[in-house]
C-alpha cells in the first residue's frame, strides 16, 4: 500500500462523514409528518393530480400492500416496454423487442433494486427503454426502500400507534426532495468530467489500428516507389472501424450510484470511460454509493431522539466494512503467482480484469464498497479477483447487505440484526429483551427471524439445484471451485439484491432468468413484509423506562454485540458453501509446488 492509497482512504472517510451527517438531518425531516413549507407546493400538487390523500395514515398491512402492488405494476410496465421497444421511438440501433425470459428477469431486477444484467445494455436496450423503464425504476425502487426504512424508524419513536405513515408520501418525498436533486447535481458533474448525455445515433469511427492509414508502395529492393511527379505511391488503406454507442448515460449513472442500483448503461459498467471518466469521478462514485445509507444511520438517531443510537449503528457498519475491505485490498495487492512465474510484473498487484486508469487498489476498494452497499456497479471484473478477493464481495452480500447496504434496505436490515442482538443479550441474563424502550416479544422475534432467514433460503437452495442439473452447470465457463463460486455468487447477488456478477457465468438462459428472478423478488419483498409487520408491532407498544437491567444500545459493548451477531449468522449460514468455492480455490492457488 502506497502513501497515495492511505490518502485515498482518509479522504474517503472524511468526505463520507462530512456529507452524510448533515444529510441525515434532512432525511429525518423528510420522514417527519411536518409540512415542508414552500417546498411542499409541488408535493401537494402531485397528490392532488394523483388522487392521494396525504393525511391518510396506513397500518402495516396497508403499507405493505401498497409497496408490493406499486412495485408489481412497475415490473409489468418495464416488461411491456422491453417487449415492444422495437416499435417505439428513440431506438437508434434499431433493436428489436427483448426476448420474454430476459425481459421478465430484467423487469424484476430493476424493480427490486437488484439491477442484475444478463445482457449488454448498449446492444439490447433502446434509449427509450433505458430512460423510461430502467432509469425511472432506479428512482422508484430506491424510494420504496427508503419509505420502508422511514416506517421502521417511526415505529421505534411512536407509542401506542396503529399506523406507520403513508407510503405514497414517503416515496414521493424520497424521490422529489432527495434522489432527484442529488442525481441532478451528480449528473451535471459527470457530464463536465467527460460522461456523455445525448440522444445521438451510434457513431462509426476508425480505430487506432495503423492498418487504416495508406501505406507506401515498395519495389523489389525495398525502396519507396514514386509517380511521374516524384510523389510516393501508396497502397489503399484497410478500413478498420468500430461502432461506439451514444446515449443518455450521465443521467442513469448518477441515480445508479446514489440509489445503490448498479445497472450500467454499458456492459462494461463503471469501467467504461463514458460512465466513469476519471479517477476523481471514480472516487465520487464510491462516495455516492455509501452516502444515503450512511446518512440514514444519522437520520435514525434524530428520529428516535438519541443520536448515539445512530452513531452505534454507523460504527458497527464501519468496523465490518473496514475489516472486509482490508482483506480484499490485501488479496488484490498481491499478484497471481501463476502469472509472476511467467515473468509478469508483480509490483502492481493483481491487475487482471482491472482498469489501468484505476489500478488494483481503487478497483478492489470499489469492489468492497459496491458489494457492501447492495449497489452492484463494478469498475473491474470480480470474476478476476484473487480467490480471497472474490470471497469478500461474496461474504459482504451474504451478510445480508447490511454493511451500509442499499438505500433504506441496509438500515432496516441492520436494525433487524440489532433486535436479534438484544434478544440474545436478554437470553444471557434472563431478562425480557428491549430495544429503544420497546419490549421484544415472540411475534417480533418471529418476524425478525423470517427477515433474516428468507434470503439464505433463496441463495443456498437454488445454488444446490443449479450445481445438480445440466441447465445450471452448462452455463458455467470455468470448472471446479471457481465455477461453483460463479453459481453461488449469482444467487447471492440476486437474493441480496446486489446485481454484480462473476462474469464467467452465461446467465441469459431460461433456467437462470427464471430462477434468479424468483430469488430477486423474494429476496426483496420476503424481507420487506416481515419488517413492516415488525414495525407495526413496535409502533403499537408503549415505551418502557430505562432501568438498571436495560442493556445500553449506544456504547462499544452493544456495537461489539451487534457486529458479532451479524458475523455469527453469516458464518453459520454460508461458510460451508464458501469453503467449497473461494477457500478451496485459494488453497489450490497458493499450495506448495
Amino acid at each position: 500500500m502506497q502513501i497515495k492509497d492511505i490518502g485515498l482512504i482518509a479522504a474517503y472517510a472524511v468526505t463520507l462523514v462530512g456529507l452524510s451527517y448533515p444529510l441525515g438531518s434532512w432525511l429525518a425531516r423528510l420522514a417527519g409528518t411536518d409540512s415542508l413549507g414552500r417546498l411542499g407546493v409541488l408535493e401537494r400538487a402531485l397528490y392532488r393530480i394523483s388522487g392521494v390523500d396525504a393525511d391518510r395514515k396506513m397500518g402495516w398491512r396497508a403499507y405493505a400492500l401498497a409497496v408490493i402492488v406499486f412495485n408489481a405494476l412497475g415490473a409489468l410496465a418495464v416488461y411491456a416496454l422491453e417487449r415492444v421497444q422495437g416499435a417505439l421511438p428513440l431506438n437508434p440501433a434499431a433493436m428489436t423487442g427483448v426476448e420474454a425470459g430476459l425481459a421478465f428477469n430484467t423487469a424484476v431486477s430493476f424493480v427490486t433494486n437488484t439491477n442484475w444484467q444478463a445482457y449488454a445494455g448498449e446492444s439490447t436496450m433502446s434509449y427509450l427503454t433505458q430512460m423510461l423503464a430502467l432509469t425511472v425504476q432506479n428512482f422508484l425502487s430506491a424510494a420504496s426502500a427508503i419509505a420502508v426504512a422511514f416506517a421502521l424508524m417511526r415505529a421505534f419513536a411512536r407509542r401506542g400507534s396503529s399506523t406507520l405513515g403513508n407510503f405514497w408520501v414517503d416515496m414521493t418525498r424520497g424521490v422529489l426532495y432527495l434522489l432527484l436533486p442529488l442525481s441532478a447535481v451528480f449528473a451535471g458533474y459527470l457530464i463536465a468530467a467527460g460522461s456523455i448525455q445525448n440522444l445521438d445515433g451510434y457513431v462509426t469511427v476508425h480505430t487506432l489500428d495503423a492498418s487504416h492509414y495508406d501505406k507506401p508502395r515498395l519495389d523489389a529492393a525495398g525502396q519507396v516507389q514514386l509517380d511521374d511527379k516524384g510523389n510516393p505511391l501508396t497502397d489503399p488503406a484497410v478500413s478498420t472501424t468500430q461502432v461506439i454507442a451514444m446515449g443518455p448515460v450521465a443521467s442513469q449513472e448518477a441515480i445508479k450510484m446514489i440509489g445503490t442500483n448498479g445497472g450500467g448503461f454499458f456492459n462494461a459498467n463503471s469501467a467504461h470511460p463514458f460512465e466513469n471518466p476519471t479517477p476523481l469521478s471514480n472516487f465520487l462514485q464510491m462516495v455516492a454509493i455509501f452516502l444515503i445509507p450512511a446518512a440514514l444511520c444519522f437520520a435514525f438517531g434524530h428520529i428516535v431522539g438519541d443520536q448515539r443510537q445512530g452513531w452505534a449503528v454507523f460504527a458497527a457498519m464501519t468496523v465490518l466494512f473496514v475489516v472486509m475491505a482490508a482483506i480484499v485490498l490485501g488479496a488484490e495487492l498481491v499478484a497471481n503467482p501463476q502469472l509472476t512465474a511467467l515473468g509478469m510484473d508483480a509490483t502492481q498487484g493483481n491487475m487482471e480484469g482491472k482498469e489501468l486508469r484505476f489500478g488494483s487498489f481503487s478497483s478492489a476498494l470499489f469492489g468492497a464498497i459496491t458489494t457492501a452497499a447492495s449497489c452492484g456497479a463494478v469498475n473491474g471484473m470480480h470474476d478476476s479477483f484473487m480467490p480471497l478477493g472474490g470471497f469478500v464481495p461474496l461474504f459482504l452480500m451474504e451478510l445480508g447487505e447490511v454493511v451500509f447496504g442499499g438505500v433504506g434496505s441496509g438500515l432496516y436490515g441492520m436494525l433487524v440484526y440489532a433486535i436479534l442482538a438484544v434478544f440474545i443479550a436478554g437470553l444471557m441474563i434472563g431478562r425480557t429483551p428491549e430495544y429503544l424502550g420497546k419490549k421484544i416479544e415472540a411475534f417480533d422475534m418471529k418476524m425478525a427471524s423470517l427477515a433474516i432467514l428468507v434470503v439464505p433460503l433463496f441463495v443456498l437452495l437454488p445454488t444446490a439445484i443449479a450445481v445438480s442439473v445440466d441447465a445450471g452447470t452448462s452455463a458455467v465457463g470455468n470448472p471446479g471451485a471457481h465455477g461453483f463460486s460463479e453459481i453461488l455468487y449469482a444467487y447471492s447477488s440476486a437474493a441480496n439484491n446486489n446485481g454484480s456478477a462473476f462474469a464467467g457465468l452465461s446467465a441469459n438462459t431460461p433456467f437462470y432468468n427464471v430462477s434468479t428472478a424468483i430469488a430477486m423478488w423474494f429476496g426483496r419483498f420476503g424481507i420487506i413484509v416481515p419488517v413492516l409487520a415488525l414495525a407495526g408491532s413496535l409502533a403499537a407498544k408503549k415505551r418502557i423506562e430505562v432501568s438498571s437491567g436495560t442493556l445500553p444500545t449506544h456504547g462499544p459493548l452493544f456495537v461489539i454485540l451487534l457486529i458479532s451477531t451479524v458475523i455469527l449468522v453469516g458464518a453459520l449460514t454460508y461458510v460451508p458453501a464458501l469453503a467449497l468455492g473461494p477457500v478451496v480455490e485459494h488453497l489450490k492457488l497458493f499450495a506448495p509446488r
